[in-house]
Order: C-alpha cells, then sequence, then structure tokens
C-alpha cells in the first residue's frame, strides 16, 4: 500500500513519521520548494507534546523552545489577574513547549527525510486536483523545480494542505472561510526576557486589543536577550478581513496599543522593534458534512481548521495524525 500525503506541514509531516513507524509506504508532497526556518512562534500544549514524544523528537524541541512555567493575565492598563501554572508545572507529565514555527518544521521535515528517504519526501509540488477509481487514486501535481505537470499514483490520499486546501475545495466547492470581524498581526522580536523568562502572557481582549506574547529562543543574541513571539489582536465591527499571511506596518499595529506602557513591559517598544510583521485574518470554517470520499480523506486544517485559541489548531493536527 501506499498512501499520498498532500501538504508537508506539521500535520502532513507528523502523519508521514508515524506511517513509517508503522511499516506503511507514503509519499509527501510539499508546495513549498525549499524549506526554511521562517515564520513566526507556536505553543506544543502537553497533549501535542505527547504526540511528538511518541514520533521521537520530544529532546530536538525541547533544546530548539523554552518550556512555560506560568500563564500570566492582565487586563489592557497592565493590571494583574492572576496566573496558572503550565505543562509539568502543572502536573503535566510532558512540558509545554514555545518554540519558532520554523525550527518545528524543520525539525519534522529532517526526520521525514532521513527516515524515509529523500526520495519520498517531495517539495516544489503544489497539488491542482484529484480523481479516483476502485482501485486509487491519481493526483495531480504543478511542479515548481521544472515547471511541469506530474500525476502520482496511490491506494490513498489524505490531505493536509491546510486551511485553503485543494482537495477540500474540491470536495466542497462552495465552502468559504469564515471571518468574524477579528484581524491579527503576528511577529518576532528581540528582546530582554519578561517576568521570569519562561512565561506565557495575555494582555487585554480582543474589543480593546489583546497581546498574546511568549518567548521561543534563549539567548537568541549573545548577550542574554530572547526572541519574543507576539500575537496582536483587535475585533472591530464591519471589520475589512486582512490579506492572508502578508507583510504589516508595524507602526499601524503599535498605534492600537499606543498607551500600552507598563512597568514589566512597553508593548508599543516590542511591535516597532519586530524584525517583521505579518497580518493574518481570524478565520475558520463551518463543519463539514463529511471529510473521507473513497479513498481521499482531509486531516489537520484541511478539515477542520479552528481558531488559533490555546493553540489547539496544532495540537489537533497531531493527534488527527
Amino acid at each position: 500500500m501506499n498512501i499520498a500525503i498532500v501538504g508537508g506541514g506539521i500535520a502532513g509531516l507528523s502523519f508521514a513519521l508515524g506511517l513509517h513507524q508503522r511499516g506503511i509506504d507514503c509519499d509527501v508532497f510539499e508546495s513549498v520548494m525549499d524549506v526554511k526556518e521562517i515564520g513566526v512562534g507556536i505553543t506544543l500544549l502537553p497533549h501535542a507534546m505527547r504526540e511528538l514524544a511518541a514520533l521521537g523528537v520530544q529532546a530536538e524541541l525541547e533544546a530548539a523552545g523554552i518550556e512555560n512555567l506560568e500563564s500570566v493575565f492582565y487586563t489592557q492598563h497592565g493590571q494583574y489577574v492572576y496566573k496558572e501554572p503550565r505543562g509539568r508545572h502543572a502536573g503535566y507529565t510532558l512540558p509545554e513547549i514555545g518554540i519558532h514555527r520554523g525550527k518545528l518544521h524543520r525539525i519534522l521535515f529532517e526526520a521525514a527525510v532521513k527516515r524515509l528517504g529523500q526520495d519520498k519526501v517531495h517539495t516544489g509540488m503544489r497539488c491542482t486536483a484529484f480523481s479516483q477509481d476502485p482501485n486509487g487514486v491519481q493526483i495531480d501535481f504543478f511542479n515548481a523545480h521544472t515547471q511541469t505537470t506530474e500525476t502520482h499514483l496511490a491506494q490513498i490520499a489524505v490531505a493536509c494542505d491546510g486551511v485553503n486546501s485543494v482537495i477540500r475545495k474540491q470536495m466542497h466547492p462552495q465552502d468559504q472561510l469564515c471571518f468574524a470581524g477579528i484581524n491579527t498581526w503576528r511577529g518576532v522580536t528581540v528582546h530582554p526576557p519578561i517576568l521570569t523568562g519562561k512565561s506565557y502572557l495575555r494582555i487585554g481582549t480582543v474589543e480593546v486589543g489583546k497581546m498574546v506574547i511568549y518567548p521561543i529562543i534563549d539567548n537568541v543574541d549573545g548577550k542574554g536577550n530572547q526572541l519574543i513571539n507576539w500575537v496582536a489582536e483587535l475585533q472591530k465591527p464591519n471589520a475589512v478581513m486582512n490579506d492572508w499571511n502578508r507583510a504589516g506596518d508595524p507602526a499601524v499595529c503599535a498605534e492600537i496599543y499606543k498607551d500600552w506602557h507598563f512597568d514589566f513591559l512597553d508593548v508599543p517598544e516590542l511591535i516597532m522593534k519586530a524584525e517583521k510583521v505579518f497580518e493574518y485574518p481570524m478565520v475558520d470554517k463551518d463543519a463539514l458534512p463529511f471529510w473521507t470520499q473513497g479513498r481521499v480523506t482531509l486531516m489537520g486544517d484541511a478539515a477542520h481548521p479552528m481558531y488559533p485559541r490555546g493553540s489547539n489548531g496544532s495540537a489537533q493536527a497531531l493527534i488527527d495524525a
């Protein structure tokens, strides 16, 4: 049996590693030509780490990220609300880790190439369509390396190609994004450790402006500073949806938080000193009547895209895998 995995992100690579552990042949097809450490941060909750530990990459992830000690809540005026322990410190067997998404992707990608073989992990392959019959699945790709179209045959196809899944769209042509008026800005900033240096901060609310802030790399510059991941969220009536993952203007974002100068953190300064800022709309999709059609099925965000609340999108993708 051969399984074609369409999408080489967190869900697709984790699924491939799990299949390999069980002796099941698979090929991974990723649209990106070169896998690089780009993007911003992600939190791996204990139940996500459980799945990653089973794939044998726990030690690498702990070395690449920062273990969260606590989650601390503040109002938009910088007033302390409460805090709670996280991960191992809250009694879980496994830690909660803040990590650069690019490092997580690289660790999974390199593990897949090493275990499956370089000829089983295909980059620059963008899925354009699929068809199937009782004997198998035919998946069409555009090969960015050769600028040609190619077809791959498999017994089963699993779509791990994200919220804008081509395979999902072919299964459900009327499928649409749902936007509730919340836009987000994401960035990473080299900054001195905040609070304990292992604190996950939530400040404010989406109605007035909300910030989620946590460290993802220790001593990033050799001077004791950390790479701090931050997410800004704002909900407005009749808001226009941000473009998807486009470069944002830090000044526009900082204006929302211009009065957020606290004794433990200057939020506008954190935003303005970001290496890059990206804009995203906060979207999900309505539940589907089915995920599986014959020999083709959906996984992760391709099946059930959800708001990035509590880092459960990545965790659910890993559990799916």
